[in-house]
């Protein structure tokens, strides 16, 4: 019986093994550009989440040609979590096109490829498609600057493009840049018709803190043009603490925060009542004091409590969502929580809010 009963341990212990993984999934296997300009780039970027019960670490991603250049989140994915991969085009040859980009990870299996098709043509005269967002006379392929998983020092960059439907000359400007993004647009005057591309480069030094940091930033439609909500542009980025500095021993032994919940649906109450609450248990399952050195919201929708931010290992404690609906209607930004921690492993922690009246 003994025998037996320590053969039955050992299946279970061998099956609880392999089902604790860490799982890659994407938003996305094909990303189809359609008709992009002749020696313009353009970027697909995809979603990746962590479906599985371990921590997900992109190793390396590697397109499958010098024509594309790829940047992708470096940090592990804690399960649940979202991470990005982005992949720049450079559009140096003409005609039909077809690659692929393969993700290296620790889930199985290993290896993974996402791809990415269009056309390079000389001349775009449709640009609904690839330029789907319209600010008065001027059309752009993103309606939201984000900057998601950055490490001190560095200077990652986003592109977006700009094409201009007005019978003037335009110059393509963002007003009220912050000091830690720079900009730069080619060419500097678009004619009617004429499509370019708008560079920003992020100063991570020059990030006030760690977290997110959010702001607008507005597309100027003509010369003289003022600020609105019609030209706004949402900016974000989250600068992160730096761990890899750590030995596998110091991780081994490192805090590990876990939710009892990182998507909370209000959607319910609000439909009869003005206010929803919802409750979290956070729990540190590691083996060293829990630090949430950040509790971020930026929404006037919603308010947050927390009892404690210093969890003792297997120490828990509660943190109450609280969402006002007459407030939801006020910014266009979703409904989020952001919290940076000291869990290697899980230095940022979102938590998504749905909250349709």
């Amino acid at each position: 019986m003994k025998r037996i009963l320590i053969t039955l341990f050992s299946i279970t212990a061998l099956v609880g093994t392999v089902v604790a993984q860490p799982r890659f999934t994407s938003n996305t296997e094909m990303h189809s550009f359609g008709q992009i300009e002749w020696k313009h780039p353009v970027t697909a970027q995809y979603t990746v989440t962590n479906t599985g019960d371990q921590p997900l670490v992109l190793t390396e991603v590697d397109p499958d040609c010098a024509c594309s250049v790829a940047q992708w989140t470096k940090t592990p994915i804690a399960p649940g979590a979202k991470g990005t991969v982005s992949v720049t085009f450079d559009a140096e040859a003409l005609g039909h096109f077809q690659k692929s980009v393969a993700i290296y990870t620790n889930a199985q299996p290993h290896l993974v490829y996402l791809k990415f098709n269009g056309e390079v043509v000389r001349e775009i005269k449709d640009f609904t498609k690839t330029h789907p967002y319209l600010i008065g006379q001027i059309r752009i392929d993103r309606n939201s600057l984000d900057f998601p998983d950055v490490q001190h020092g560095e200077k990652p960059v986003l592109h977006m493009g700009v094409v201009n439907l007005s019978e003037r000359p335009y110059e393509p400007v963002l007003m009220h840049l912050p000091p830690y993004l720079r900009m730069e647009a080619k060419p500097h005057v678009l004619q009617k018709g004429e499509k370019g591309m708008i560079t920003l480069t992020l100063d991570s030094e020059k990030l006030a803190d760690l977290g997110l940091t959010q702001t607008s930033v507005y597309l100027a439609r003509f010369a003289g043009d003022k600020v609105g909500d019609e030209n706004e542009i949402p900016v974000s980025a989250i600068l992160l603490p730096d761990f890899s500095g750590m030995t596998d021993t110091e991780k081994a032994n490192a805090p590990a925060i876990s939710l009892s919940a990182k998507d909370i649906d209000m959607s319910p109450v609000l439909a009869k009542k003005s206010k929803a609450r919802q409750d979290i248990i956070l729990t540190n399952t590691g083996r060293a004091p829990l630090q949430i050195s950040k509790l971020q919201v930026f929404h006037p929708a919603v308010g947050v409590s927390l009892k404690k931010s210093l969890l003792q290992p297997g120490e828990s404690t509660r943190l109450r969502v609280t969402v006002v609906k007459r407030n939801i209607g006020k910014k266009r930004r979703h409904l989020r929580l952001l919290m940076i921690t000291n869990d290697p492993m899980q230095p940022k922690v979102e938590i998504n809010i749905k909250a349709k009246q």
